[in-house]
């Protein structure tokens, strides 16, 4: 028997007070829902957050609302499993945001839960359209799977069932299109640092490169002396890059990849 209400009426808890738990709680405050308490180990953070949803905020983890429907926890990784033995609940659902934790984190722990994941890189002081935001859904029980999914719509456009092992897969694929890819533009930021050149003359290229790989295959998409196997210009980038080791390493490394990837796939 699922023991919550199926319209969170009880309110929601949100665990966390960092970028995700920020605008998931904004999202689901402008969704018409109720913040009921937002817990942060750091009661500044809890705060700040809490004033922006209207909620109570707490830093102490036994003093969070137990009638709660919903309780969203949204932590780092590492943290997610000690914040699960501390969490007391007389009824309610509890899901975590994390991409790559598997829903088995709350086996035997809890009646209902689940997983519910925002695919998104998310900055404090940048506003998101949540509306167009991929959510991925997972739980322990069908009519629980099918709640979290019509809340997941009150949010975004985009939600689907995942289970944990296509959502840890999205998850890496996630990390190669955005983490990774955002630290090749701090390497090009790095290049350019002894020149009169910034950063922005890059922009147009960024935003026509990743235009690109929006409207058709990423691989069709590539250009470069790598994918051309153009030596004579790799191996000036090389000798350009021969007082930095660690960047010459990516730049060998990355281009011998674009090249084996480009060939396999003609």
């Amino acid at each position: 028997m699922m023991s919550f209400n199926n319209q969170f009426q009880n309110g929601i808890v949100i665990l966390g007070a960092g970028n995700v738990a920020t605008h998931l709680s904004i999202a689901l405050k402008k969704a018409g829902l109720e913040i009921k308490c937002v817990y942060s180990k750091t009661i500044d953070a809890a705060k700040k957050l809490a004033l922006k949803v209207d909620s109570h905020y707490t830093n102490k983890i036994e003093q969070i609302p137990v009638e709660a429907d919903l309780y969203i926890i949204a932590v780092k990784d590492e943290v997610i499993e000690v914040v699960i033995k501390h969490l007391k609940l007389k009824y309610g659902v509890v899901v975590h945001t994390a991409g790559s934790i598997s829903i088995d984190v709350f086996k035997e722990k809890f009646e209902n839960y689940g997983v519910f994941y925002p695919l998104q890189t998310f900055s404090k002081d940048r506003e998101t359209d949540f509306s167009v935001v991929p959510i991925c859904i997972e739980a322990n029980r069908k009519k629980l799977e099918d709640i979290l999914l019509e809340l997941g719509k009150r949010l975004s456009n985009n939600v689907r069932i995942v289970d944990s092992n296509k959502r840890k897969k999205l998850h890496l694929a996630a990390v190669f299109a955005c983490n990774f890819a955002n630290h090749m533009y701090s390497i090009a930021t790095e290049i350019l640092k002894d020149t009169d050149l910034s950063f922005d003359f890059l922009k147009p290229l960024i935003d026509e490169t990743a235009q690109k790989a929006i409207d058709s295959d990423p691989g069709l998409a590539q250009t470069g002396p790598a994918v051309r196997n153009d030596q004579n210009v790799i191996k000036e980038h090389l000798r350009m890059l021969k007082d930095n080791p660690e960047f010459e390493k990516i730049y060998s490394f990355v281009s011998d990849s674009i090249y084996k990837l480009n060939k396999k796939k003609n």
